[in-house]
């Protein structure tokens, strides 16, 4: 009798989170603002709080005005006072842990302040909003019947000066109650293991007799598990091995690439896939509907929201907005004050609007991570759907790909040149090419003009990476499971050269 009791005490919970949830659906802007007070109320006694005087601030405009957008370089020094002992500097209640992050667009060492507010109020209140919504449109469910397969980073965590850094799905896993793990598996000590080739072997031992009934972790990592299991076993599919699975909670990078790797080895139409949106800085939207893949944006997590057209991103008419300003189509660069003294800034990851009422979103990319040379404008969103389109019309699989601009010379027109690793290579790759071109041409009329009689552009370089390169590139940085990620799109030759030299 577990699971309906499980399930009922859910569906209790569920409810009254529903109300609040409800509240910020038909009142979205009075929730934001209410919240950008109590933040500013609660700070104002902050060495930043003194600066800027929140206390006087009366209205959005005055906050916008007063306080600066900011970078995670502007935050620097006032994090590294915060590591070594100082509080009251961002946030008035002590900052203990700290997530670190090599970063997609940095190779330097991150450090994001975790606030109590941020774990309690943002992460875990998340987890359970994301476990209701699962379980409102599945009432059928038997999740609890068995355990997550939670897939976090492979670092440590570390203290110094009473302070506490590492993944944040460690210091997640280091946090949670003790009951928990009994829903969980690997143990913590696993989960937390800092070598990723020891701790894959370690999970599969743990794993392989449990009665596994959803996974939760990045894709691209979580793959690399799974295959790794099916090997170890000699199953066929991944359902011979934990027949009750019925549901992959996943987030980090986007799911287009991995989705047919997916279905082959969860053969199951009745297999459901649940995205989420969060980051070290905090969490952000939930897909809230089974199939979709849209993610609603969830307004009373102590994130307030702000936007940058990405139109004009970078540029003397770089205008930041708030919610109530944003439309539907565009794309947008996030910027947020977050409950754990993060002041207007900027996440670096780009979102596009699929719906207003309610806010959903699909994320685009990296504010730095797309590239515009030659006046292309593409993005990661781009990129993942031509080589879905393309895969899918002539069977072939691709497992990982990075692409840099080639800058002109001379007379010669620049171009883009492509690095994938294929599972299934293409039996003619300038075919393959010919058709990624013809896709991106559809997808992106600002590529399509450039390449138009190669005005601006020749037609893609593409080149098929030998087995493991992106795997072997990510080792020698020491840089394997987790949320460590393969940049998609540079404007630089930075990480394709790098990867070149180990090809």
């Amino acid at each position: 009798m577990q699971i309906p009791l499980v399930n009922s005490v859910a569906s209790w919970f569920l409810k009254k989170r529903f109300h609040q949830i409800d509240l910020f659906l038909k009142y979205p802007y009075d929730v934001q603002n209410e919240l950008l007070v109590n933040l500013l109320e609660g700070a104002k006694n902050t060495e930043l709080g003194l600066k800027y005087d929140f206390k006087s601030i009366e209205s959005y405009r005055e906050f916008a005005n007063r306080v600066p957008v900011s970078t995670y370089e502007m935050y620097e020094e006032l994090i590294d006072r915060s590591l070594k002992g100082e509080q009251n500097i961002f946030w008035p209640k002590p900052i203990k842990w700290f997530a670190k992050s090599s970063g997609t667009t940095n190779s330097k060492s991150k450090f994001i302040p975790v606030s109590g507010a941020s774990l309690e109020n943002c992460h875990y209140a998340a987890g359970k909003d994301l476990l209701c919504m699962y379980l409102n449109n599945n009432p059928e469910s038997e999740l609890f019947n068995g355990k997550n397969l939670r897939l976090g980073g492979s670092k440590e965590l570390y203290e110094e000066n009473g302070a506490v850094f590492g993944d944040l799905s460690a210091i997640l896993i280091d946090n949670m109650p003790f009951w928990a793990e009994f829903s969980s598996t690997p143990s913590n000590k696993i989960s937390l293991m800092s070598n990723w080739e020891t701790k894959m072997r370690a999970i599969i031992e743990e794993t392989r007799d449990e009665n596994v009934t959803s996974l939760a972790g990045v894709p691209s990592w979580m793959l690399v598990l799974l295959n790794t299991v099916l090997e170890t076993t000699g199953h066929s599919n991944v359902l011979d091995l934990w027949p009750n699975l019925e549901v992959y909670f996943h987030g980090g990078v986007s799911f287009m690439p991995y989705e047919s790797e997916y279905k082959k080895i969860i053969p199951s139409p009745s297999f459901k896939y649940y995205e989420t949106y969060n980051a070290s800085e905090g969490f952000f939207a939930i897909q809230d509907r089974n199939h979709s893949d849209e993610l609603m944006l969830m307004l009373d997590y102590g994130i307030f929201y702000e936007f940058i057209l990405m139109e004009t991103y970078g540029t003397k008419t770089q205008k930041v907005i708030p919610l109530y300003e944003v439309q539907k189509g565009k794309n947008y660069a996030m910027i947020i004050t977050t409950n754990a003294g993060l002041w207007r800034y900027q996440i670096g990851d780009t979102v596009r609007f699929t719906c207003i009422d309610p806010y959903r979103i699909v994320v685009t990319g990296r504010t730095k991570h797309f590239i515009n040379v030659f006046g292309e404008e593409l993005i990661i969103e781009n990129t993942d759907k031509a080589l879905k389109i393309v895969a899918k019309k002539i069977g072939c699989e691709v497992r990982d790909y990075t692409v840099a601009p080639i800058f002109m010379e001379g007379k010669e027109k620049g171009a883009h040149e492509w690095l994938i690793e294929f599972k299934k290579p293409p039996k003619d790759l300038r075919y393959f090419t010919e058709l990624l071109d013809n896709a991106l041409k559809a997808l992106n009329s600002d590529y399509e003009a450039k390449r138009y009689n190669n005005t601006t552009l020749n037609i893609p370089k593409v080149r098929a990476a030998r087995a493991e390169l992106f795997h072997d590139w990510l080792k020698a940085k020491n840089q394997l499971g987790g949320q460590h990620k393969v940049p998609r799109l540079s404007n630089s030759r930075l990480f394709i050269e790098a990867l070149l030299k180990l090809s």
